[in-house]
Formats: C-alpha cells, structure tokens, sequence
C-alpha cells in the first residue's frame, strides 16, 4: 500500500509494517474493523511518531511511541479524559489505546486543522478561562505524569508556591545539574531564588491546568473552534499556564484579551509572569540542550542577583 505522506526517517520504516500496525489498532478496537485505505506518517513530536488514518471512508489520528515509559501514553490518555469532562474546551475525542507490534499508541479523532482564527484566539481565552475556575482542594493530581517524556510528581500540595517550588522547579533544576546542563553556581542561585518566591507569587487557589499550553498544542478545527492536543494536566497556579503561553512566540493577542475579560490577572503579573517560565525553560533544557541555559540565567540573575 502506497501511504498518502511519508515524513519520517528511514529507521522507523524498517521496525514496523504500517499496513499490518494500523489493522492490528483497528482490529483492537472496531468489531468488525474497518478496512485500511490510507495513511499519511505525520510529526508527532520530539518523543512520538503520528499518522493520519483512513478506513471504510473514516479518518482517525494515531499517535505512538516505541522507547518510552510504558504508562507515558495511558497518561496522556487520562489527561485529555480530565479536560474532556470539564465540558470547556474541545479535546480530540478518544477511541482506544493499547499496544501493536511492540508499539504503545493511542488512537484518536482526527481533527482536520486550519490556520488559527482570532475567532479562534478569542474562544481560547474564554473557555481557558473557564478551564482555570475548575478547582479542588490541594495542588497537584491523584497521579504522576509527564512533561514530554521527563517525569512530572503531582503528589497532592496545599501550598501552590512550595508545589511550584518542590515538584516543579527543584526537579528540573536537580536533573540539569546531574547531567551537567547547569552550572553549580546557577543551581545555587535558583535555590536562592527558591526562597525568595513566597514574597514575589500571589497565592491562589489551584487551577486545572493543561500543563503545556504553547501554541503547537493549540490546533484549529474546520469551525475555527479552538482545540487542546498533548497535555500536562495537574492543578496548579493559573499564572503559570498563561506564562507559558507567552514563550516561543506567544499567543495572539486576542486570547489574552479574551482570558483577562473573563478571568482578570492578578495585579503585578507583568512584572512576574518570566518567574513562571523558569518551568518550562528547565524542561527545554533537559531535552534539547543548552540553547536555554542563557534564559534561564536572565530570569535568575535578575531576582537575585
């Protein structure tokens, strides 16, 4: 079978046979499964491979991985559920996960995208906001899970700033020194900076939280609808979700506009909002390398000195 697109590096075509994998996943999950008429290998990301799906006239998305954690999608699976039940935003819905030939994957709706409206944007901000005012007693989540393919502790936390602190930030950091992508002295200076966080975050309530919300995890649908792909859920500080959105390139303004209707920022996140990308920066440093080390030395130095 001549698939419709093949973007993918020469070694992954050798480990699976695509026409028996993707029958295999239907067999898994349709009685009687549909019949494969195509598909088209996708990017699905720095630890994930993807495909776009066709049988008996359907389309479905089909995303695995083959040397990863083997609960790393199940948690993926259970974040998109998370999200789903709060009714606010649109979530690709879920058909089955499981294994074919040595593969865990998850097979999803197929959603058609086009390019982001400010429609879109302004939807986003809305139902994020919406999303944000979900709520539970405690930060963090009844599981652990993943933040690309680092481990991410949720264990439950009363204090957002001491969770921020202690399985958010301290993690990373303690990571990147092991493997030598920090330097002591600015571990020291982070640990410094640890301290000083209780005077200059606000304290909230917990938030539910996709956990990695850049705009690759933000497609549009053929409504221009906005809908959330790949996420980190946990309950946490909203802040910290909206400076996310603020790296690598950023969201259109709009969506900004859209949440601060809805659900104001507290006074003082301009002068704060780079304290939370400190996250998200360790991440990126622990998976790609040191092309963020000098951000996060910029925020660092700047609140201690």
């Amino acid at each position: 079978m001549i698939p419709l697109l093949q973007k993918i590096l020469p070694v992954m075509w050798n480990t699976i046979n695509y026409d028996d994998f993707f029958a295999q996943i239907l067999h898994q999950h349709f009685d009687p499964p549909p019949v494969v008429e195509g598909y088209g290998i996708l990017s699905g990301g720095n630890i994930s491979v993807a495909a776009e799906l066709r049988a008996n006239g359907q389309r479905f998305f089909v995303k695995w991985v083959e040397t990863a954690p083997a609960d790393l999608l199940p948690k993926e699976a259970a974040g998109l559920q998370c999200l789903a039940q709060t009714g606010t935003v649109r979530i690709p819905k879920i058909i089955g996960q499981g294994e074919a030939q040595g593969q865990q994957y998850l097979l999803l709706e197929y959603i058609q995208p086009i390019k982001p409206t400010t429609h879109t944007w302004t939807l986003l901000g809305q139902e994020l906001a919406t999303l944000h005012a979900h709520t539970q007693p405690q930060f963090g989540l009844d599981y652990d899970n993943y933040i690309g393919s680092l481990p991410q502790a949720n264990t439950p936390t009363t204090d957002g700033i001491q969770f921020w602190i202690t399985q958010r930030l301290h993690p990373q950091a303690g990571l990147a020194l092991y493997e030598e992508r920090l330097p002591t002295a600015l571990y020291h200076q982070l640990e410094m900076l640890y301290e000083k966080l209780p005077d200059l975050l606000p304290r909230s309530k917990p938030a539910l939280l996709h956990g990695d919300l850049w705009s690759g995890n933000v497609l549009a649908d053929t409504q221009a609808r906005p809908v959330l792909v790949d996420p980190s859920v946990h309950y946490g500080l909203r802040e910290a979700e909206i400076a996310f959105t603020r790296l690598f390139g950023g969201f259109e303004p709009a969506f900004y506009a859209a949440y601060q209707e809805a659900f104001p920022m507290e006074d003082g996140f301009e002068q704060r909002y780079d304290l939370y990308q400190l996250y998200p920066l360790l991440v990126h440093l622990n998976l790609f390398g040191q092309g963020y080390l000098s951000g996060i030395r910029q925020i660092v130095q700047k609140y201690v000195g």
